[in-house]
């Protein structure tokens, strides 16, 4: 099915200046000629050199104009996709690009499956596995650190991480394998310097989870609950940090009945932020529903933003709520510092001595910084070492090294106690597991997996 010509549409629908149709084959260019008229009557298009734009009409079967269009021809090797490649650029909109791409499947031209146009550069060498994993994290990044991330995997970055590690797993093996196989010229592996090796390697392979952990959040973002009593400054947080009136602010408490999820970017890190209603107990109906949503929200929140107010001391509802945000990850702000403060340091250290305490007055707009600040580094906690590794890692990718690295600490634990052919296999297996990394040997459900999630067109 590889070496049928396909043809979709890779631009999203809806209105815009233009659209795209991209054909990949070996015969598209001859298929687009039957149906392309260029403005200049001479111009043979099968004639013309890779890397070209030419512009001129688009027919149907019956030879009627479906559109003015530019088409740009890339040629075999030099492609996306390795093919020969054809892109048809036409007038934005739902109704172009659909008819210019029912022209085309017409011309045994099938309709190309998610994903396909970059199975089709993996399969034809332009790009390895890794790289082609890249390109979906392109797609989807949320934040302009994501999308650097996602450009060095696409440039080979993971790559080098994951070939330094095979290095090292087949020096390991190729030392065992040798004593096995001509043990009077190489003699015994030395059991010192073969744990040695075997504790590099687990580091090697730690320190990049490690940061590919930290990376995480730059793909996923997290969530986190601006929670407190009613009228501690929930919503006036909220505002402040987005920079814009989202949420109603009154001095009446109870008036953020509802829950409100806003969005912002906080040093690459996507953020999303969900002002809730004020915790408390009330009779009003409407209210105890938003009190509700709260605590459903408290239970996906990945960190917590717990309110307090400097002018009303620390009152019963206050460790009400400490007491059911227990275990969360959270930072403690004092609100309202501009005000008389009926809260002593004493209370707050014998209280919340394990805990992030941020003072601040979001009205006068003192100790956001901090705040910001201190999310972000709970944010992407750890140390990583290898000079702040970065790299982000699917999935897949993930699995495949936590399968290496155990099998790699199964082996280090046996070291002295089993024979070396015993030990070979069990580097073997972490050795399989680091050549699926690379695509040496990737199945083709993998394959299948791995691009199921890409968009028709891509």
């Amino acid at each position: 099915m590889f070496n049928d010509d396909i043809a979709a549409i890779s631009t999203p629908p809806g209105e815009g200046g233009i659209a795209i149709v991209r054909l990949s084959g070996s015969e598209v260019i001859s298929k687009i000629a039957l149906i392309f008229k260029p403005y200049r009557k001479e111009k043979v298009i099968v004639e013309q050199p890779g890397y070209t734009m030419h512009l001129g009409w688009l027919l149907d079967n019956k030879g009627d104009i479906i559109d003015e269009v530019l088409i740009s021809i890339m040629k075999a090797p030099h492609s996306y996709t390795g093919e020969d490649v054809v892109e048809i650029n036409c007038h934005g909109g739902i109704l172009p690009a659909r008819q210019c791409l029912q022209a085309v499947l017409e011309h045994n031209i099938r309709l190309a499956e998610p994903g396909e146009f970059t199975r089709r550069a993996f399969l034809n060498g332009r790009l390895d596995v890794n790289q082609a994993e890249a390109v979906i994290e392109i797609i989807r990044s949320k934040s302009e650190k994501a999308l650097k991330l996602a450009i060095k995997q696409l440039y080979g970055h993971n790559r080098q991480q994951i070939m330094n590690v095979e290095d090292q797993l087949l020096s390991v093996i190729s030392l065992i394998q040798a004593s096995i196989d001509f043990p009077d010229e190489v003699g015994e592996v030395d059991d010192f310097e073969m744990v040695n090796r075997l504790d590099e390697l687990e580091k090697t392979i730690e320190n990049i989870l490690l940061a590919a952990q930290r990376a995480e959040v730059y793909r996923q973002g997290i969530n986190i609950a601006i929670i407190g009593k009613p009228n501690v400054g929930k919503s006036s947080l909220l505002n402040a940090l987005l920079k814009k009136n989202r949420a109603i602010v009154t001095d009446i408490p109870g008036t953020t009945r509802d829950i409100i999820e806003e969005y912002l970017i906080l040093e690459g890190i996507p953020i999303k932020l969900i002002d809730t209603a004020g915790i408390r107990y009330t009779d009003d109906i409407v209210e105890r529903l938003g009190v509700e949503k709260t605590e459903e929200v408290l239970q996906s929140a990945e960190l917590v933003i717990w309110i307090l107010d400097f002018a009303s001391g620390i009152t019963e509802e206050d460790m009400a709520i400490f007491n059911r945000i227990n275990g969360k990850k959270r930072i403690v702000l004092i609100n309202k510092e501009d005000l008389e403060s009926n809260i002593t340091e004493a209370e707050l250290q014998k209280l919340f001595h394990d805990d992030i305490i941020i003072k601040a007055s979001v009205k006068e707009e003192t100790g956001l910084n901090d705040l910001t600040k201190c999310i972000v580094e709970m944010a992407v906690s750890g140390e990583v070492g290898m000079e702040q590794l970065e790299i982000m890692l699917s999935l897949r990718q993930k699995n495949l090294f936590l399968k290496a690295l155990n099998h790699i600490k199964e082996a280090r634990k046996s070291v002295e106690l089993i024979p070396l052919d015993c030990l070979a296999v069990e580097l073997s297996i972490a050795s399989e597991a680091i050549g699926e990394l690379t695509g040496k040997n990737i199945k083709e459900e993998v394959l299948d997996r791995i691009f199921h999630d890409f968009c028709i067109g891509k």
